[in-house]
Protein backbone atom coordinates (compact mmCIF):
# COMPACT_ATOMS: atom_id res chain seq x y z
CA UNK A 1 0.00 0.00 0.00
CA UNK A 2 2.60 2.25 0.23
CA UNK A 3 3.40 2.35 -3.38
CA UNK A 4 0.25 3.91 -4.10
CA UNK A 5 0.96 6.96 -2.23
CA UNK A 6 4.55 6.79 -3.51
CA UNK A 7 3.22 7.16 -6.90
CA UNK A 8 0.77 9.87 -6.40
CA UNK A 9 3.53 12.07 -4.65
CA UNK A 10 6.15 10.82 -8.08
CA UNK A 11 3.14 12.21 -10.62
CA UNK A 12 2.81 15.51 -8.64
CA UNK A 13 6.35 16.21 -8.62
CA UNK A 14 6.70 15.14 -12.53
CA UNK A 15 3.70 17.73 -13.65
CA UNK A 16 5.13 20.21 -11.59
CA UNK A 17 8.52 19.14 -13.40
CA UNK A 18 6.36 19.29 -17.24
CA UNK A 19 4.91 22.58 -16.24
CA UNK A 20 8.21 24.17 -15.10
CA UNK A 21 9.49 22.89 -18.31
CA UNK A 22 6.72 24.51 -20.56
CA UNK A 23 7.06 27.60 -18.10
CA UNK A 24 11.07 27.72 -19.83
CA UNK A 25 10.02 26.67 -23.16
CA UNK A 26 7.67 29.79 -23.26
CA UNK A 27 10.10 32.16 -21.50
CA UNK A 28 12.74 30.85 -23.96
CA UNK A 29 10.39 31.28 -27.07
CA UNK A 30 9.18 34.37 -26.36
CA UNK A 31 12.84 35.97 -25.93
CA UNK A 32 13.88 34.43 -28.96
CA UNK A 33 10.65 36.21 -30.78
CA UNK A 34 11.69 39.26 -29.87
CA UNK A 35 15.27 38.95 -30.84
CA UNK A 36 13.98 38.24 -34.06
CA UNK A 37 11.17 41.28 -34.08
CA UNK A 38 14.38 43.36 -32.94
CA UNK A 39 16.51 42.32 -35.73
CA UNK A 40 13.65 42.48 -38.71
CA UNK A 41 12.25 45.87 -37.22
CA UNK A 42 16.52 47.02 -37.08
CA UNK A 43 16.92 45.78 -40.23
CA UNK A 44 13.54 47.59 -41.92
CA UNK A 45 14.11 50.98 -40.18
CA UNK A 46 17.43 51.42 -41.28
CA UNK A 47 16.43 50.87 -45.03
CA UNK A 48 13.51 53.40 -44.25
CA UNK A 49 15.63 56.01 -42.70
CA UNK A 50 18.19 55.64 -45.52
CA UNK A 51 15.45 56.13 -47.55
CA UNK A 52 13.67 59.05 -45.72
CA UNK A 53 17.00 60.93 -45.79
CA UNK A 54 17.49 60.54 -49.22
CA UNK A 55 14.63 61.09 -50.98
CA UNK A 56 11.58 61.89 -48.12
CA UNK A 57 8.54 59.99 -46.98
CA UNK A 58 7.45 58.78 -50.60
CA UNK A 59 10.43 57.23 -50.94
CA UNK A 60 10.53 55.45 -47.87
CA UNK A 61 6.94 54.45 -48.89
CA UNK A 62 8.83 52.44 -52.02
CA UNK A 63 11.46 51.14 -49.83
CA UNK A 64 8.71 49.50 -47.48
CA UNK A 65 6.46 48.36 -50.23
CA UNK A 66 9.35 46.32 -51.64
CA UNK A 67 12.30 45.75 -48.85
CA UNK A 68 9.31 44.98 -46.18
CA UNK A 69 8.31 42.15 -47.36
CA UNK A 70 12.22 40.79 -48.68
CA UNK A 71 12.82 41.07 -44.99
CA UNK A 72 10.26 39.14 -43.44
CA UNK A 73 10.99 36.32 -46.02
CA UNK A 74 15.16 36.52 -45.14
CA UNK A 75 14.32 36.50 -40.95
CA UNK A 76 11.91 33.85 -41.68
CA UNK A 77 14.06 31.67 -43.44
CA UNK A 78 16.58 32.25 -41.44
CA UNK A 79 14.95 30.48 -38.32
CA UNK A 80 12.63 28.68 -40.33
CA UNK A 81 9.70 30.54 -38.61
CA UNK A 82 7.32 32.84 -40.03
CA UNK A 83 8.00 36.21 -38.96
CA UNK A 84 5.53 39.40 -40.51
CA UNK A 85 3.59 41.96 -39.85
CA UNK A 86 -0.46 42.57 -39.67
CA UNK A 87 -2.84 45.30 -38.78
CA UNK A 88 -6.46 45.69 -38.41
CA UNK A 89 -6.13 48.87 -40.61
CA UNK A 90 -4.31 46.96 -43.66
CA UNK A 91 -2.06 48.68 -46.28
CA UNK A 92 -0.85 45.80 -47.48
CA UNK A 93 -3.75 42.94 -48.43
CA UNK A 94 -1.20 40.47 -48.23
CA UNK A 95 -0.37 41.05 -44.83
CA UNK A 96 -4.24 40.52 -43.20
CA UNK A 97 -4.62 38.86 -40.38
CA UNK A 98 -5.61 35.33 -39.81
CA UNK A 99 -8.28 34.39 -37.15
CA UNK A 100 -5.68 34.04 -34.29
CA UNK A 101 -3.92 37.47 -35.23
CA UNK A 102 -7.21 39.07 -35.26
CA UNK A 103 -8.34 38.24 -31.51
CA UNK A 104 -4.58 38.52 -30.56
CA UNK A 105 -4.87 42.36 -32.32
CA UNK A 106 -8.41 43.03 -30.96
CA UNK A 107 -7.50 42.08 -27.52
CA UNK A 108 -4.30 44.32 -27.59
CA UNK A 109 -6.97 47.77 -28.57
CA UNK A 110 -8.76 46.47 -25.62
CA UNK A 111 -5.45 46.37 -23.28
CA UNK A 112 -4.85 49.90 -24.55
CA UNK A 113 -8.09 51.42 -23.78
CA UNK A 114 -7.59 49.86 -20.16
CA UNK A 115 -4.53 51.98 -19.96
CA UNK A 116 -1.28 49.44 -21.12
CA UNK A 117 1.42 51.23 -23.24
CA UNK A 118 1.72 49.79 -26.59
CA UNK A 119 5.40 49.54 -26.27
CA UNK A 120 4.74 46.68 -23.57
CA UNK A 121 1.68 45.22 -25.17
CA UNK A 122 2.41 41.27 -26.41
CA UNK A 123 0.94 37.68 -26.30
CA UNK A 124 2.38 34.50 -26.32
CA UNK A 125 1.08 30.97 -26.59
CA UNK A 126 0.85 27.51 -28.30
CA UNK A 127 -1.73 26.66 -30.88
CA UNK A 128 -2.57 24.06 -33.07
CA UNK A 129 -2.39 25.38 -36.28
CA UNK A 130 -2.88 22.97 -39.86
CA UNK A 131 -2.82 20.41 -37.20
CA UNK A 132 0.67 20.95 -35.68
CA UNK A 133 1.61 22.12 -32.44
CA UNK A 134 2.84 25.76 -33.12
CA UNK A 135 4.40 28.93 -30.77
CA UNK A 136 2.60 32.16 -31.41
CA UNK A 137 3.78 35.33 -30.63
CA UNK A 138 2.22 39.01 -31.59
CA UNK A 139 4.32 42.46 -30.19
CA UNK A 140 2.15 45.50 -30.87
CA UNK A 141 3.79 48.19 -33.06
CA UNK A 142 2.87 51.47 -31.44
CA UNK A 143 2.74 54.53 -33.56
CA UNK A 144 5.65 57.05 -33.48
CA UNK A 145 5.33 60.30 -34.83
CA UNK A 146 7.68 59.59 -37.87
CA UNK A 147 4.96 57.49 -38.43
CA UNK A 148 2.39 59.81 -38.92
CA UNK A 149 3.99 61.10 -42.12
CA UNK A 150 2.67 57.94 -43.73
CA UNK A 151 -0.04 56.93 -41.36
CA UNK A 152 -1.33 60.01 -39.47
CA UNK A 153 -3.90 62.29 -40.24
CA UNK A 154 -2.21 65.22 -42.12
CA UNK A 155 -0.74 63.48 -44.29
CA UNK A 156 0.65 65.27 -47.52
CA UNK A 157 -0.70 65.29 -51.04
CA UNK A 158 2.89 63.80 -52.23
CA UNK A 159 2.34 60.91 -49.81
CA UNK A 160 -1.21 59.97 -50.41
CA UNK A 161 -0.48 60.13 -53.93
CA UNK A 162 2.22 57.60 -53.26
CA UNK A 163 0.04 55.45 -51.16
CA UNK A 164 -2.86 55.53 -53.75
CA UNK A 165 -0.12 54.14 -56.22
CA UNK A 166 1.37 51.76 -54.70
CA UNK A 167 -1.44 50.47 -52.01
CA UNK A 168 -4.87 51.10 -53.76
CA UNK A 169 -6.34 49.46 -51.10
CA UNK A 170 -5.19 51.36 -47.89
CA UNK A 171 -6.70 51.55 -44.91
CA UNK A 172 -3.44 52.27 -42.96
CA UNK A 173 -4.03 56.11 -42.33
CA UNK A 174 -6.01 58.21 -39.61
CA UNK A 175 -3.27 57.12 -36.77
CA UNK A 176 -2.26 59.28 -34.07
CA UNK A 177 0.82 59.07 -32.09
CA UNK A 178 0.84 56.28 -29.46
CA UNK A 179 -1.83 54.30 -31.09
CA UNK A 180 -1.36 50.88 -32.09
CA UNK A 181 -1.07 50.53 -35.80
CA UNK A 182 -0.23 46.72 -35.77
CA UNK A 183 1.65 44.10 -34.75
CA UNK A 184 4.76 41.82 -35.09
CA UNK A 185 3.50 38.52 -35.54
CA UNK A 186 5.39 34.56 -34.86
CA UNK A 187 4.57 31.07 -35.99
CA UNK A 188 7.47 29.00 -34.52
CA UNK A 189 7.24 24.85 -35.20
CA UNK A 190 6.96 23.86 -31.86
CA UNK A 191 7.10 19.44 -30.95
Amino acid sequence: MRIFPTAIAMAVALCGATAAFADEDIAARIGASREAIKSFAGALQEQLVSAMTAGGPTAAIEVCKIAAPDIAAEASDERGWHIGRTSLKLRNPANAPDAWELAVLRGFETRKAAGEDPAGIDHAEFVVRDGQRTFRYMKAIGTQPVCTMCHGTGITPEVAAALDALYPEDQARGFEVGDIRGAFSIAQPAP
